[in-house]
């Protein structure tokens, strides 16, 4: 299942087209209550206008988007608030593949989640880090991967299944929904070696794929 929204300069025009009134949009909710995270106010009959998965228009009355070929949907008193992000989680902490925990939040809300997948690298390495990168990559929502820089987190004081390595690292930064490196747990090599951690191989292979260090 793939899902591909547009970038902003492709559906710019339409967008203001749709807002303007001068074309028609695919999805208008009305009949709800807008919460408006940006000034904390409650808006009462509000309505929202959707094209080519991009809101066009939020406002008091849509009907001016409303076409022959427009999906109405009927809010009925429900709030309508901006999906939920969170910005960092470890599914496999819950006992679930990404799948089921899409499947458990999103009737919550949640659309967004950034997630470090170091639990299952720790018991199946990178074929298990690919597992969950694969089916992140499958679902509704959006699931962006970061990949584990360390594994097991603190060398000498655990023991895992598998370890992850330099070139683990190298390799998964290539992947399509890998966005950065994960978070750095290991302290005792931070405070033995600045060059072992900080400045070392992982970091290497973080600003040579450009992605970011969390």
């Amino acid at each position: 299942m793939e899902h591909h929204i547009k970038s902003w300069a492709e559906v710019a025009p339409r967008l203001v087209a749709v807002a303007a009134g001068r074309e028609a949009a695919d999805l208008v909710v009305r009949g709800g209550i807008l919460v408006n995270v940006q000034s904390r106010e409650i808006l009462d009959g509000w309505q929202v206008s959707v094209a080519d998965g991009r809101f066009a228009y939020v406002g008091p009355d849509a009907s001016h988007c409303i076409g022959p070929d427009t999906e109405v949907i009927e809010a009925n008193g429900r709030y309508l608030i901006p999906g939920l992000c969170d910005g960092h989680m470890h599914i496999e902490s819950g006992m679930l593949t990404p799948a089921e925990f899409a499947a458990a939040v999103i009737p919550h809300g949640t659309t967004t989640m950034f997630t470090d997948p170091h639990e299952i690298a720790n018991v199946l390495g990178l074929k298990g880090v690919r597992m969950m990168h694969d089916e992140a990559l499958m679902q509704p929502v959006n699931i962006y991967t970061q990949m584990p820089s360390c594994a097991p987190s603190a060398p000498g004081l655990e023991t895992t299944g598998f370890e992850i390595s330099a070139e683990d690292v190298a390799e998964a930064m290539a992947w399509p929904g890998i966005i950065g490196l994960g978070e750095m747990m290991n302290f005792p090599g931070e405070w033995r070696s600045k060059d072992a951690c900080r400045d070392g191989r992982n970091h290497e292979c973080r600003q040579n794929s450009r992605r970011t260090l969390r």
